[in-house]
């Protein structure tokens, strides 16, 4: 039976779901909620969704299920307002924000005692581009889609949202809202903080040694990518996590504490363990494996410095989906190639390196 389904939030998440839920189910009637009408009118233009709406409780009584891809503070907001209308019984209540105790706690504290289903939510997968324009239906694929039960999620609740989201072609997993919280403190919260506190060190470094500027290459350009990242989204994240996130600051500072005490011993042997250690634990790790935020494919071309070399490789791999291409050309140090190609899954990328080391006797190195 065709659903209605409410989604509240038509940036990129939401409007990538949209385009997801539509892909397996085009009998499913959608609605979206947005503030800005640009959005709206996008999403509308391009049939993600059947209807739009500014005013967010007149849709919300429709819905058969709500998804809230909101900020934090907003998606609470909300939670707390479907809590006074008069919701469809049954209907299921979900989220897309990326920590979940307090939007859990807050629909169990909310929603207790009336007829919905509540479970939390966590699509891993992003962009740089943000809106509704940059909606892609395959923004998902291969991505982790958390589900964080509360005790308002019913026996079949988890598997009407599967189906719901075939479209999205993600991998669904289950676990508990805190140990999600401790987990995206660890690998995504905390790796944001050091990556803005790197940028404002060098910034200052810079200063009074304006090359530092100029130097900064590959492994600089890796780890501070991220220091791009929208400041109000990361602002909410880190208030809403803000226990398990200052545990894990604390916990680098003795780190670096004991690395900063070998090396002012001059211990070769503990400096040489500590990068020893850390290779062969990013090797063990599946962190090549698509299914976090901003994941993809690399690929790295050594290429001369000739006119139309980019555009002989971009003709090779005619028909392949990319997803970036960047020039690596201010500094070549500790880069890869000069040319960085990334695709959105290892096909597309086995596919790319064979096809350009088959083709030309420039080298390939995948990352």
């Amino acid at each position: 039976m065709a659903k209605t389904v409410y989604i509240a939030g038509l940036g990129l998440i939401g409007a990538s779901m949209a385009l997801g839920i539509k892909r397996d189910h085009p009998d499913y009637k959608i609605l979206g909620y947005n503030r800005s009408q640009a959005s709206r009118d996008i999403a509308l233009k391009e049939g993600m969704i059947d209807r739009a709406t500014d005013d967010f409780a007149s849709f919300a009584p429709l819905a058969d299920i709500i998804i809230l891809s909101l900020p934090i503070k907003q998606t609470i907001a909300f939670i707390n307002e479907l809590a006074n209308l008069d919701l469809k019984e049954g209907v299921i209540i979900s989220d897309a924000g990326s920590t979940k105790s307090a939007i859990v706690d807050a629909a169990e504290q909310y929603l207790a005692g009336k007829s919905v289903r509540f479970v939390g939510a966590h699509p891993m997968a992003g962009s740089h581009k943000t809106g509704a324009a940059s909606a892609d239906v395959n923004l998902f694929e291969n991505a982790y889609y958390i589900f964080t039960p509360s005790s308002l999620t019913g026996q079949d609740t988890i598997e009407e949202m599967r189906d719901l989201l075939s479209g999205l072609h993600a991998r669904f997993i289950e676990i508990d809202a805190k140990e999600h919280d401790r987990v995206t403190s660890q690998i995504s919260h905390f790796p944001h903080i050091l990556a803005s506190s790197l940028m404002e060190q060098t910034a200052v470094y810079a200063q009074e040694h304006e090359m530092a500027r100029r130097f900064a290459a590959g492994g600089f350009r890796d780890m501070t990518r991220i220091a791009e990242s929208e400041p109000g989204m990361w602002s909410s994240i880190l208030l809403s996590n803000r226990e398990t996130i200052l545990e894990r600051i604390e916990d680098f500072k003795e780190r670096l504490d004991e690395v900063g005490k070998a090396i002012s011993k001059g211990d070769e042997e503990q400096i040489w363990n500590f990068f020893n250690q850390a290779r062969e634990q990013r090797q063990a790790m599946e962190i090549h494996k698509r299914g976090g935020v901003d994941s993809s494919y690399d690929l790295y071309v050594d290429v001369p410095d000739e006119e139309d070399v980019i555009l002989r490789i971009l003709e090779l791999l005619r028909g392949t989906s990319l997803v970036n291409i960047h020039i690596n050309e201010e500094n070549r140090e500790d880069i890869h190639g000069i040319l960085q190609i990334s695709f959105k899954n290892a096909q597309d990328l086995e596919r790319a390196e064979h096809l350009i080391t088959e083709n030309t006797d420039y080298t390939v190195v995948i990352k």
